[in-house]
This record gives C-alpha cells, structure tokens and sequence, in this order.
C-alpha cells in the first residue's frame, strides 16, 4: 500500500492510466475479461438466478457492463 500511495502522490499512477486510456485501455479490458472468465462468477449467475427479489431489481445489469 505504502508503494501504491507514493506513485499516486508522485503522479505516476495518473501517468500510467492516461497511457493506459490513449491506447484504448488493453490492459484495463483485458483484466476485466480475465475477471469476468473466472470460475466464481458461473456460481454467481447461478446464486443469482435462485434469489427470486433480485430480478425485479437488478444489481448488475450485464448488457450495460
């Protein structure tokens, strides 16, 4: 954490996310992919689909996202 917080107080981190931005956020897209593939999420679909009072109100909505 301490890292973390002396390249956010350095400007290093807003540096590399604006790289990151301009080059259309590969790295970014592909740790969300990455996320998204991940095992835990099939058991999240399924917990979801038993939880009858989330339908009406969805917390994720997966077409947007």
């Amino acid at each position: 954490m301490k890292r973390i917080l002396a390249e956010i107080q350095a400007g290093k981190f807003v540096s590399n996310w604006m790289t990151e931005c301009k080059a259309g956020q590969p790295s970014f897209k592909a740790m969300r992919r990455n996320a998204a593939a991940h095992p835990i999420e099939d058991v999240g679909v399924k917990l979801r689909g038993m939880m009858s009072w989330m339908k009406n109100s969805r917390l994720v909505e997966r077409a947007r996202n």
